[in-house]
């Protein structure tokens, strides 16, 4: 391996030879010969109707309560847009997505940072927060293998988190795209299962457990508001794309959806376990909570280490990450992101090693 071939630990999209290629066209050939009108006319807002009826199953719910979106951040910027208002205040797990942060500030919200742990959100915390008088509208959680914190949602704070929303009124968004990719331990239920009081509106994606380029997410929530957000999505863009969600729906009635994600969790179970071998190795300073699933693994770097001056020497040295600072409020000027997606087993040793010069580099 040269020192030229970039290693990029910054993407969260799985690499090429994990994807079910084949079964993707095969099921793009079943959606047309099965339903040529429904593919290629318009169709509902609320999304491609068979999807929606297989979703719905899945997850123990009417079909009035699924709206198919394109990819789960667009499911995201639906939610927010019908629920928050400027200066409106809302929960996040810190760290949290990107792009969740960027979408809230934008909107101008109040935004609450809450500690992770490695067993979630601290819930002791948040009740600290509720009880000092903030009523937050929405609280955003990301409960399996936490992007970018690699974490898990434990089920008792799954279960403190439903008491905390009825008793202080807010609701509960549940974004949880990496739930089926998990190569370790037990899955837990769904908040949206235990959800008694209608608190909990849930998203998830194909994204990782298809392939990102077919663009098919989708929420579930309460009946009214899935269709008032339906009515919105009318005026935005008529009709989804009934190509891409008709061969989604094909590959999962088919039984290829399991197979592509027993391939994906394998993959990544192996990744996974790679990368935090080569951390161990060569970074022996740094500090991570292995994850029982997903793409992401965050690592805590000595406090004499700037990821501000870190990241462009790895780019340097040849493999991309991404700085923790992107993910918080504030701070996390020691912290990094690292997506195993997408790099092969062969490279993590290498990558680690170069990161481990980057390290050495800024220090020095």
């Amino acid at each position: 391996m040269t020192a030229q071939q970039l290693i990029s630990f910054a993407r969260g999209a799985p690499s090429l030879d994990i994807v079910d290629v084949e079964g993707l066209k095969a099921a793009a050939v079943r959606a047309f010969d099965a339903d040529p009108a429904g593919v290629t006319a318009y169709g509902p807002s609320a999304g491609y109707l068979p999807l929606r009826e297989w979703i719905a199953q899945k997850h123990g719910v009417g079909v009035d309560q699924v709206l198919v979106t394109n990819g789960s951040l667009q499911a995201d910027a639906f939610l927010f847009d019908h629920l928050i208002r400027p200066g409106d205040a809302v929960v996040v797990e810190r760290p949290t997505y990107d792009r969740t942060l960027l979408n809230l500030r934008r909107m101008g919200s109040e935004l609450h940072g809450i500690t992770i742990q490695p067993d979630g959100l601290d819930t002791s915390e948040l009740r600290k927060l509720l009880e000092s008088g903030v009523r937050p509208r929405l609280a955003h959680i990301i409960p399996n293998y936490q992007n970018p914190a690699g974490v898990t949602l434990s089920l008792d704070k799954r279960r403190e988190l439903l008491d905390l929303a009825v008793e202080f009124e807010f609701t509960i968004f549940e974004d949880d795209p990496y739930a089926d990719v998990r190569f370790r331990g037990e899955a837990l239920p769904s908040m949206l299962s235990l959800d008694t009081h209608n608190r909990v509106v849930h998203a998830s994606s194909f994204t990782k457990t298809v392939c990102p380029g077919v663009r098919v997410g989708y929420l579930v929530g309460p009946a009214d508001l899935i269709a008032d957000i339906a009515r919105k999505a009318t005026n935005l863009y008529i009709s989804p794309g009934m190509v891409s969600e008709a061969t989604v729906h094909q590959f999962c009635v088919s039984g290829d959806i399991d197979r592509s994600i027993a391939t994906v969790r394998r993959a990544l179970g192996e990744r996974a376990q790679a990368l935090a071998e080569a951390l161990r190795r060569h970074l022996p300073e740094s500090q991570f909570v292995e994850p029982d699933g997903g793409y992401f693994l965050w690592v805590e770097l000595p406090e004499d280490v700037e990821v501000d001056r870190l990241a462009p020497a790895a780019a340097e040295r040849g493999v991309a990450v991404v700085k923790g600072s992107d993910f918080v409020l504030d701070g996390g000027q020691h912290a990094l992101r690292l997506a195993y997606s997408a790099v092969t087993v062969d490279q993590f040793d290498e990558g680690a090693r170069r990161l481990a010069a980057a390290m050495a580099a800024v220090r020095g």
